[in-house]
């Protein structure tokens, strides 16, 4: 799962940049034109009118200095591989079907990736002032673009290849992140990672040292905002900044198949709940939101227990 390097380093990107990431209730306001709209209610059924980025002032100096950067990214990251993967291992174009290779934790994280990436060059667009509308698609297809370059690479490798698989993690990601846009709803469901070095790793014995293949120092969740969920009578009772979160993670994998997998349920922190604002902090929160925060909660399975912090 090389995606957790991609996005550290291109989300470092967007960041010199700030942005207007709108919170989740601000989203839908705006494309509702009103105030308040309780976040159970789609958008399907509502015109939304896209606007020309040209009806805003674009910053072109903030656009030229994100092209710059964001190609300076892309290029180190291209160097990296070319470098510890790709350029001395390079052999004849080849698919490979990898589902079971990590028992999944690599597929949700190529999707989550995706988003990551997507979130960072859509976070960028809009420092520059291009409207949501467009720099949403643009960050989308700016995410699955670099995920895919990857993908074509490492179909040149000589113990690897073009996973299908991890394409279509890819894909789903760029999908999701869009929908999320389209459907506020969804914005309930926010997928989110959490790591902590595996022995393995710890003791020198991952070949590269690269967290991104560091699976069972992995686990990914699926955290999901109760408050919007439960019926109102319940619901207001339940902390706005309080999530449940649903987690998998994996151990003692063979790369064939073989390993254990672990579930989680916990909770989680909804960073769009700090008391901080403007277009710094809402680009902070939302990227906050894909991190999975240490809080109580149970593993429940293999061996059921409490955890102090299911992290």
């Amino acid at each position: 799962m090389k995606s957790l390097f991609l996005t550290a380093l291109f989300l470092l990107t967007s960041l010199s940049f700030g942005q207007s990431k709108l919170t989740v209730a601000d989203s839908v306001a705006q494309k509702e034109n009103i105030e308040k709209i309780p976040l159970h209610l789609s958008l399907s059924n509502v015109n939304v009118k896209p606007v020309d980025p040209l009806e805003t002032k674009i910053n072109y100096p903030m656009l030229a200095g994100i092209g710059v950067v964001t190609t300076a990214a892309i290029l180190s990251i291209n160097h990296y591989y070319q470098t510890t993967w790709w350029r001395n291992n390079r052999t004849e174009f080849k698919f490979v079907n990898d589902w079971k290779y990590a028992l999944w934790i690599d597929k949700f994280g190529h999707m989550l990736g995706t988003m990551l990436i997507s979130h960072g060059f859509s976070s960028a667009l809009e420092a520059a002032n291009i409207r949501d509308y467009y720099s949403l698609w643009l960050g989308a297809l700016g995410g699955l673009a670099m995920q895919l370059y990857v993908e074509y690479q490492d179909g040149y490798g000589p113990n690897w290849g073009f996973s299908p698989g991890d394409a279509v993690s890819d894909f789903l990601g760029s999908v999701y992140y869009v929908s999320q846009y389209y459907f506020p709803y969804l914005k309930n469901f926010q997928l989110r990672v959490s790591y902590f070095p595996s022995k393995e790793f710890l003791e020198g014995k991952k070949k590269d040292h690269n967290i991104s293949d560091d699976y069972e120092g992995q686990k990914l969740w699926l955290s999901v905002r109760m408050k919007n969920l439960l019926p109102e009578k319940v619901g207001k009772y339940w902390p706005s900044f309080l999530m449940l979160s649903f987690g998998y993670g994996v151990s003692q994998l063979d790369g064939v198949g073989g390993g254990i997998k672990k579930f989680y349920l916990g909770f989680d922190f909804d960073a769009e709940a700090l008391p901080f604002h403007g277009r710094v902090w809402n680009f902070v929160k939302s990227t906050l939101n894909f991190i999975h925060f240490p809080m109580p909660g149970i593993r429940i399975s293999p061996n059921g227990a409490f955890l102090v912090f299911a992290y």
